[in-house]
């Protein structure tokens, strides 16, 4: 089963996580010291304790840092590298293919241990030694396909494993709205580096986010509303027999808009969701997304992302589409649009430049 497929079909649950100590009794020195040991990647015991709560209400206090941390997949795992954190995590499931990380953080990546090519066994997650899971999809095992099952609760208390869910991806299916905004991410990055004790660092990602984001926003600001284009994101990699369609609760949905594009699946409510190739004639997108997953080379990339043009050319239901009649490809690879990541807000600027390159300069 595609991971893909697995990230639409995933429970939701997720955290949104608060330190509970105040600030006013900590003195300047105290403060700096821990802003120095944070930005750095070192924990800072000046924030904890820090609640971490899901979704249902349920929550789970951090008296410390963590210092053995298992990720679920590529995602959580390039947030803690990002944070200075990578040092702490001895694990990982769905791990990031060769050349996806960024260039800063892809030596780091390679040295993490991978205990899953997809979901991580049970007994090897229990006896893995980790005191903290971060978790990007609930109970993705229990999805079938011959991949076991997820622990129980009462299972990882027992091995001493503490859990966090990332609220960008663990609620999308069951997100009470539609996402538009990078928001539901730039809290994951927050509320990680809270747990990590590297909060620092993590207001410095989520500002080079929101600075990125509004670049565009301010040069995009005389574009009205009927005048962005219809925007189809095309997962070749989930499969061509039937498209899967990026949903109003997915974070590419939030991705499109920002960058001043109309996702033309954007009444589907749900983060993935499975439609016919006769759905995507109806919407006639203006721009197609070419959505491959990296291969590990300028040149594999390049090779994936003309056989998904090629499909669109020859295909008998798409080649009179508007976008490929007139050659409105966008390639930009899969995991920095639907994936949570600092590099959303990258993909934001480059899908802009992409559509409105008189707007928006080239940021890369």
């Amino acid at each position: 089963m595609r991971s893909r497929v697995l990230c639409g079909m995933a429970a939701a649950v997720a955290v949104l996580v608060t330190g509970c100590s105040s600030d006013g009794g900590a003195g300047a020195g105290d403060a700096g010291a821990a802003t120095s040991a944070a930005a750095s990647g070192a924990p800072s015991a000046a924030a904890f304790p820090v609640t971490a709560t899901d979704c249902a209400g349920r929550e789970t206090v951090f008296d410390a840092a963590p210092k053995r941390i298992v990720t679920s997949n590529a995602s959580g795992l390039e947030m803690l590298l990002q944070l200075g954190a990578g040092d702490r995590v001895i694990g990982t499931g769905f791990p990031p293919g060769k050349g996806t990380l960024p260039a800063g953080i892809a030596d780091a990546g390679a040295k993490v241990p991978v205990l899953g090519d997809m979901v991580i066994p049970k007994e090897k997650l229990l006896g893995s030694g980790a005191d903290l899971y971060v978790e990007t999809f609930a109970d993705m095992g229990g999805m079938g396909g011959g991949m076991g099952t997820t622990p129980t609760d009462q299972e990882y208390r027992a091995a001493g494993i503490k859990r966090v869910f990332l609220h960008s991806t663990s609620c999308a299916a069951t997100a009470p709205a539609a996402v538009q905004d990078l928001a539901g991410v730039e809290t994951d990055i927050r509320s990680l580096g809270k747990v990590t004790g590297t909060s620092a660092k993590a207001e410095a990602l989520v500002a080079d986010m929101e600075k990125k984001v509004a670049t565009v926003r301010t040069a995009l600001a005389g574009v009205p509303a009927d005048k962005r284009p219809g925007y189809f994101f095309f997962d070749f990699d989930a499969g061509t027999k039937q498209p899967m369609a990026v949903g109003n609760r997915q974070v590419g949905n939030a991705v499109i808009g920002l960058a001043g594009a109309r996702n033309v699946f954007g009444d589907l409510d749900g983060d993935f969701k499975p439609v016919s190739w006769e759905d995507v004639v109806a919407k006639n997108p203006d721009w197609i997304q070419l959505g491959v997953r990296n291969r590990g080379s300028e040149a594999e990339n390049g090779k994936a992302f003309d056989e998904a043009e090629k499909f669109l050319r020859e295909f008998p239901a798409t080649k009179g589409l508007k976008a490929v009649q007139e050659g409105r490809f966008v390639r930009i690879g899969s995991e920095v649009t639907t994936i949570a990541g600092t590099r959303n807000a990258d993909t934001v600027e480059q899908i802009a430049h992409a559509l409105f390159p008189d707007l928006v300069k080239d940021a890369r």
